[in-house]
C-alpha cells in the first residue's frame, strides 16, 4: 500500500493534499500533478512511501526539471511508482523494453505469453541492474534543514521526521 502527499510551500508555510496517483503513470504525470498544486511558482514536495520499505521524493521548483531521491532503489524498483522513479534516475526508458517485446527475439509468436518463470527471471534481472541502496539527490532538501546525512539515515517514518524538520507534522498528518 502506498501513501502519496503533496506538500506546497506558501508564504504561510507548508500546505499538504492527499493525492491519488492511480492516474499517474510517467514522472511527467507526477510533476503536472505537483505544479497543479504549486502557490506561486514556489516548491512542491511529492512524498511517496511504500509500507516503511522505502520511501521518495519528487522536489519541483517551479518550471525546473524535477530533483529525485529513493530511500532504498532495490525495494523501490519492485513497485510501480518505484519502478518510474528509478528508471528516471538512472537514465532507463521503457519503450526500449517494450521495442524488444514487439521484435519476438526469444522465438515466442505474436501474443503468445512467456512462461512465469521467464516474468520473475526478467523481474530479478531489472531489479539487479539498479545499484543498491539510496539513489537520486540526497541534497534535495538541504535549503529546508535536512541536509544529505540527516537524509539518508532517515529510516521507519521518515515522512514524519521530515515533516517534523518542516514544522508540518500536524499538516501531513491530516492527510494520512
Amino acid at each position: 500500500m502506498y501513501f502519496a502527499a503533496l506538500l506546497a510551500r506558501s508564504d504561510d508555510g507548508w500546505e499538504a493534499s492527499d493525492t491519488d496517483l492511480d492516474n499517474v503513470e510517467t514522472l511527467s504525470d507526477l510533476v503536472d500533478l505537483a505544479r497543479e498544486t504549486s502557490i506561486a511558482d514556489d516548491t512542491v514536495l511529492v512524498l511517496i512511501e511504500q509500507e516503511d520499505a522505502w520511501f521518495g521524493i519528487v522536489r519541483v521548483d517551479g518550471e525546473d526539471d524535477p530533483r529525485i531521491f529513493l530511500s532504498d532503489s532495490v525495494l523501490a524498483k519492485r513497485s510501480s511508482y518505484g519502478s518510474m522513479l528509478v528508471d528516471e534516475i538512472v537514465g532507463r526508458d521503457d519503450s526500449d523494453a517494450d521495442d524488444l517485446d514487439t521484435l519476438d527475439l526469444d522465438g515466442t509468436e505474436d501474443g503468445e505469453p512467456e512462461p512465469a518463470e521467464d516474468e520473475a527471471e526478467a523481474a530479478d534481472a531489472a531489479t539487479a541492474a539498479v545499484p543498491s541502496g539510496p539513489l537520486g539527490d540526497p541534497r534535495l532538501l538541504e535549503d529546508v534543514g535536512i541536509g544529505e546525512r540527516e537524509l539518508l539515515a532517515l529510516n521507519g517514518d521518515a515522512l514524519g521526521e521530515i515533516a517534523d524538520v518542516l514544522g508540518c507534522t500536524d499538516v501531513l498528518e491530516a492527510v494520512r
